[in-house]
């Protein structure tokens, strides 16, 4: 997915004085996105995806980093979602991405004597029946005394914390886990344009038959026409819906019913919180994660309605400190916002109810996902969890195909076919590893050794392999070739300069905001929030993308400017004011 392939997929589409055609359009680069590209790719269809941003610009890079079932959807008997996910859990961990999804051992303190212990163990002890026996499963549940959970978390008040029990999950990095789905989708023909923006869909006779995109980098706006157009942009969901409203042929549309939920994060760096595993502690509404990330540890998070700018959520004086309040409360010795070395905030697209009188708090709507058909040829999906990303763009390129052969007068043979095919109907996407992930078990075994033939330590070429997996040659290749760039990018942080240069050539990265923000963490992890090495970050994107001067120049003020708004909004104390210092930074790709 590098600069040279999208300018040939941008050629090809856009060539045509008619407009380019293929059989479905995918709007949202996110993680449901990028899913039902490959989805449609595997099946043979012919698919483009449209990003107006970077993959994974929203949500689907804000999230907890987990992937898990759901310890809390028990309380709601919410057990058809919970067993779901943790069987999706099953599969990321042993089969389709195990170089980017690892276990993790949680423990969830108990505070208030045996009753707690009780219904809390029952819960623990049917989750992990629900995620059932395997050798990616890490072991079962554990209840702990108090000296042992002091052992496990010294960090943890004694006064206040009785025991605990421990349990296992799964975490991603989940940036890099959507790059890796693109990657695959791109592999199997799928063509991916991020930078593109829909601008209108094309409807003719009462139906949606494509749509008309502008590219931000080239300046081009060209047509597509398209059998089906799925909407998978999240909480921009009815926004998309509306511009089929548009033109006489407009349809009755049946409209999907979004609510944004923010979500706040931060980010300590790991001697600031003793523990030697993740913590769970429950917070009505919501539930209090502390999750490891190498150096670092994720807090998070909060759960509140928003309604203020969708591209940039703002986390305001108020929820950093509600989170830091959260934590303080099981911890000896508590943590300060001096401690703190990155805060990102993003927004769940719940679906709500069918009432919008009926007012409900976003912590207790549903995590099951939404398929519309909103009209003829425009199939919306929303709500679900990132952990079912492969369930839920199965379950909409199913509707979509409904739209195909609809389209097509039912007289597709090789659809009809499909239909029939039992094997079909549940989707490649069960048996396909996704890129990185098929070599990535031979590879363990010799990673060291790989990486000190191009004088890589054995902790640098195992950052690489946990990050890349079995493309770990393709970084490998480029410092062979420029020993340089297996220097560190910055101080204390185990990204190299080479997965700049490989971010641009293989994943897509336009902007330095792609690279410092989601192909690597810097954005956060670093004290300086990626702000000291941006000119040399964009030094390295320029040479592989033909930026002057004056446009490396621009980038850097471009971030600096974004990073001054996030600290300037985190000082404000409600979302009305945090929305608009954040707003002060123009975006890169307006």
């Amino acid at each position: 997915m590098g600069p040279s392939q999208r300018a040939a997929w941008l050629d090809e589409l856009s060539g045509e004085r008619d407009g380019g055609r293929v059989d479905v359009v995918v709007i949202g680069g996110g993680v449901t996105g990028a899913g039902c590209a490959l989805d449609l790719a595997l099946r043979g269809l012919s698919v483009v995806l449209l990003e107006q941003r970077d993959l994974a610009s929203g949500t689907s890079s804000r999230s907890s980093k987990l992937i898990h079932g759901g310890l809390r959807y028990l309380q709601r008997l919410e057990l058809g979602l919970v067993s779901e996910s943790l069987s999706e859990r099953r599969l990321l961990l042993g089969q389709l991405a195990p170089h980017l999804v690892r276990p993790v051992q949680f423990l969830y303190p108990i505070r208030r004597g045996w009753r707690e212990r009780l219904r809390t163990g029952l819960g623990i002890a049917l989750y992990s029946f629900l995620a059932g026996r395997s050798r990616h499963s890490n072991g079962s549940h554990r209840h702990l005394g108090a000296r042992a959970t002091q052992r496990l978390a010294p960090g943890l008040d004694a006064g206040v914390v009785r025991g605990g029990i421990t349990y296992w999950d799964g975490q991603t990095d989940d940036a890099r886990l959507v790059v890796a789905i693109a990657r695959t989708a791109a592999a199997h023909g799928a063509r991916i344009l991020t930078s593109t923006r829909v601008q209108e869909l094309v409807v003719t006779g009462g139906a949606v038959r494509g749509v008309i995109a502008h590219c931000g980098e080239t300046g081009r706006t060209f047509k597509l026409n398209a059998d089906a157009v799925i909407n998978a942009t999240g909480v921009w969901t009815s926004q998309i819906e509306q511009l089929a409203e548009c033109g006489a042929d407009a349809p009755d549309l049946e409209r999907t019913r979004i609510r944004a939920s923010k979500g706040i994060h931060l980010l300590v760096p790991k001697d600031r919180i003793d523990l030697h595993c993740g913590l769970i502690v429950p917070t009505p509404p919501s539930v209090l994660f502390v999750v490891p990330w190498g150096e670092r540890w994720i807090v998070g998070t909060t759960d509140s309605d928003w309604d203020l700018d969708y591209a940039h959520p703002a986390a305001s004086s108020a929820d950093i400190e509600l989170l830091l309040e959260r934590l303080n409360s099981v911890l000896a010795n508590p943590i300060s916002r001096e401690d703190i070395c990155g805060v990102y905030a993003g927004l769940r697209p719940l679906v709500a109810g069918d009432d919008p009188s009926v007012s409900e708090q976003s912590a207790k709507l549903s995590r099951e996902h939404s398929i519309t058909r909103v009209a003829p040829g425009l199939v919306s999906v929303a709500g679900g969890k990132y952990t079912t990303y492969r369930v839920m763009a199965a379950d909409t390129v199913e509707r979509a195909l409904d739209e195909v052969m609809e389209a097509r007068g039912g007289a597709a043979p090789i659809l009809r076919r499909r239909r029939r095919d039992a094997a079909a109907r549940r989707s490649a996407t069960l048996r396909t590893p996704l890129v990185g992930a098929a070599g990535y078990g031979e590879l363990r075994q010799r990673h060291d050794e790989l990486g000190a033939r191009v004088g890589l330590s054995r902790a640098a070429a195992a950052h690489l392999l946990d990050r890349h997996g079995d493309r770990i040659t393709e970084v490998l290749e480029l410092i062979a070739a420029q020993p340089d760039l297996g220097e560190p990018l910055a101080a204390d942080l185990p990204y190299l300069r080479a997965e700049v240069t490989h971010a641009v050539r293989s994943e897509g990265a336009l902007h330095l905001d792609d690279v410092l923000t989601r192909r690597t963490r810097l954005s956060v992890e670093s004290w300086d929030r990626g702000v000291d090495v941006a000119q040399d970050t964009a030094e390295l994107m320029g040479a592989e993308l033909g930026w002057s001067p004056d446009t490396i120049e621009r980038e850097v003020w471009h971030y600096q400017a974004r990073v001054d708004a996030e600290r300037d909004s985190q000082t404000h104390p409600d979302d009305q004011t945090a929305d608009a210092a954040r707003l002060g930074a123009p975006d890169i790709r307006r």
